[in-house]
């Protein structure tokens, strides 16, 4: 499936700092960084509300419609739809809750897999997302699952969202976590577990320098 290609997985709930450690880490390895969030919420963000109540035919032929494409290394990693490098139009919290109801239906996971395993059998990559150790890499060499409270994962995100000049809602951040949390780890389908192999960390009293020290403490 990876023809010898290095494939790291970093799995873990919303707000852990998935996304800072992934690309970090993908550049201290000199490899690609692939974000499979943004994959949900795109179809999340050009679906929208009306995804569930679609057919599996419906969606298969919307999903057919759209080709990604990974280039660059590290923090110059650059995903593109259908020629276009994703931006920053699903960066909200609205399509993050599209793209945690999209990511339930089976037909668009299945899809997502088979492309993210077409994009390690062509690259070398850190993975990361909800389930790249334990469903879409699970002979990666190398598996990562962060966690941390979600009061904590909250007042993360609350900080980002201030320093972007964003409005923002410390208890709302916080229930909204808590729901996807509980949307993610019950889903029927490829819920959010850690990879039995995986090196679990909890990052709760870390910050983001320990995880990484943490991480990189594997590869020596």
């Amino acid at each position: 499936m990876q023809n010898n290609l290095r494939v790291v997985t970093l799995d873990g709930p919303a707000g852990v700092g998935k996304t800072t450690l992934a690309k970090r880490v993908a550049q201290e390895l000199s490899i690609a960084y692939l974000d499979t969030g943004a994959m949900f919420r795109i179809f999340g963000w050009k679906f929208g509300e009306a995804a569930p109540s679609m057919s599996e035919t419906e969606l298969e032929e919307h999903i057919a419609q759209y080709s990604f494409s990974l280039s660059g290394i590290g923090f110059d990693s650059v995903l593109s739809v259908n020629g276009t490098p994703v931006g920053d139009e699903i960066r909200t919290e609205e399509v993050a809750a599209l793209a945690s109801s999209v990511a339930q239906l089976p037909v668009v996971r299945e899809a997502l897999k088979r492309v993210q395993r077409e994009i390690g059998a062509q690259t070398s990559l850190v993975a990361e997302g909800r389930d790249m150790g334990s469903v879409v890499f699970p002979t990666a060499k190398h598996k990562f699952f962060l966690d941390a409270t979600a009061e904590e994962r909250g007042a993360r995100r609350f900080k980002q969202l201030q320093e972007m000049g964003k409005p923002a809602d410390l208890d709302l951040i916080i229930k909204q976590i808590k729901e996807r949390d509980e949307q993610d780890r019950n889903r029927a389908v490829a819920p959010l577990v850690a990879a039995e192999d995986a090196h679990i960390i909890d990052t709760t009293e870390l910050d983001i320098d320990g995880v990484f020290d943490a991480i990189m403490s594997y590869f020596e």
